[in-house]
């Protein structure tokens, strides 16, 4: 018997399950990406003592090359920045670096490079993170187009060229005003669509839908559609809506897209002093003002069926950063680029005093063969054999399963 296209609200927890399960068999990268947890197991179960502990500033706490791309300000500005926040806390910033050069380990891997390669990629992952602790450079919010890598260049264009019809066509089949029922949505109950309507109808979502610079103050705003969202990865199994938004009237109304995300505890270990919101939601989005303005901008947490959630207007400016294939000198441009993104929005978090002793910190503890900290290709090694085995394992478990 054939599964129908979208599920009951009794049967969302089983369908997602399934689907992430196989959406981390995919690929060993795609594992990577869906196995936050494993990379804390891994952290907790390893040598701490070896890994520095930086300045408690907010992190990303899951800081994969897919977590960073192309970003809209509300004032029309673009940059790469991280773009999912949802494992954010304030903690230490080297698991930020751990995890981006297990991911573009990974990356190295699925594209046939050399071992040596990922010893230089580590190198340039250190170089590009500590240039962000230069004086002056904590103020850079975009970076000018001859310093980006190709790939992330042409990434760039392609986001600034995109309009509103881009979007609708990639998220909801089209610009015709409703969400289309079927394999990606699915219908919400009486009772989820009135608790939509009704959160929708606070003003601090009318303000923050129209706080684009194009929009009018006081437009009025309205939903017109909503609808359970089946996205992510990790995330799945989690409450998410998308809820179409109609603002203004007449020949002035225009439409948006609005992410609604359920917030849980973050995995990633966080400072048992740091002043931190308890509310999930408002950790997401205090997080998400510190490390990548142009998205943390537009962004509110508020509470939705006795969840906590937070809610972002997506942008067809906002893109992920897929890499497929790449040739080594890709590699090394882009491992250094991202791993300069990530130390800008640490880097603008401390004073002066800190970044001087977390810079100094980072260029201890070398060897004579490899230019970057030992605790740092120590943990990349041992994070990509122990994730290599358990995507085989993940595999053999899951990965056989009918498609849903």
């Amino acid at each position: 018997m054939k599964t129908k296209p979208f599920a009951k609200p009794t049967e969302r927890m089983k369908r997602l399950s399934a689907v992430r399960n196989l959406k981390m068999a995919a690929s060993a990268q795609a594992y990577v990406r869906g196995s936050t947890t494993r990379f804390y197991a891994w952290l907790e179960a390893s040598d701490r003592a070896a890994v520095p502990e930086g300045p408690q500033v907010w992190i990303c706490g899951d800081c994969h090359v897919g977590n960073l791309g192309p970003v809209g300000s509300a004032d029309g500005a673009l940059a790469i920045q991280i773009r999912d926040l949802d494992q954010t806390v304030i903690g230490n910033p080297a698991h930020d670096i751990i995890r981006l050069g297990l991911s573009m380990a990974m990356a190295a891997r699925s594209s046939d490079l050399p071992g040596v390669t990922t010893a230089q990629m580590m190198e340039h992952i250190i170089d590009g993170y500590k240039a962000a602790f230069a004086p002056g450079a904590q103020g850079e919010t975009t970076d000018a187009s001859s310093d980006l890598p190709k790939i992330v260049s042409q990434l760039m264009r392609m986001a600034a060229g995109r309009s509103w019809k881009h979007l609708a066509d990639e998220r909801i089949e089209g610009v015709d005003p409703v969400i289309p029922i079927g394999k990606r949505f699915w219908p919400l109950t009486p009772d989820e669509r009135e608790a939509v309507d009704t959160l929708f109808a606070e003003d601090s979502l009318r303000r923050l839908a129209t706080a684009l610079r194009s929009r009018e103050d006081d437009a009025p705003v309205r939903v017109m559609d909503a609808a359970y969202w089946r996205k992510g990865c990790s995330s799945l199994g989690r409450l998410r809506v998308a809820v179409l938004v109609a603002i203004g009237k007449g020949k002035n109304e225009r439409h948006c897209l609005m992410d609604v995300k359920e917030a849980i505890g973050a995995a990633a270990p966080h400072s048992p002093t740091a002043p931190m919101p308890g509310d999930n939601a408002e950790r997401v989005v205090t997080g998400a003002r510190n490390l990548s303005p142009f998205l943390g901008g537009r962004m509110l947490s508020a509470g939705l069926l006795g969840k906590a959630v937070f809610i972002r207007e997506l942008l067809p400016q906002d893109l992920k950063l897929e890499i497929e294939r790449l040739s080594r000198a890709e590699a090394l441009e882009v491992a250094g680029f991202l791993a300069h993104v990530v130390g800008r929005g640490h880097a603008r978090q401390m004073d002066a005093s800190d970044r001087r002793k977390w810079s100094a910190e980072l260029r201890r503890n070398r060897s004579k063969s490899l230019d970057a900290p030992s605790w740092l290709w120590n943990s990349v090694v041992d994070l990509v054999a122990t994730h290599e085995a358990a995507y085989l394992e993940h595999c053999r478990r899951y990965a056989m399963e009918e498609a849903i």
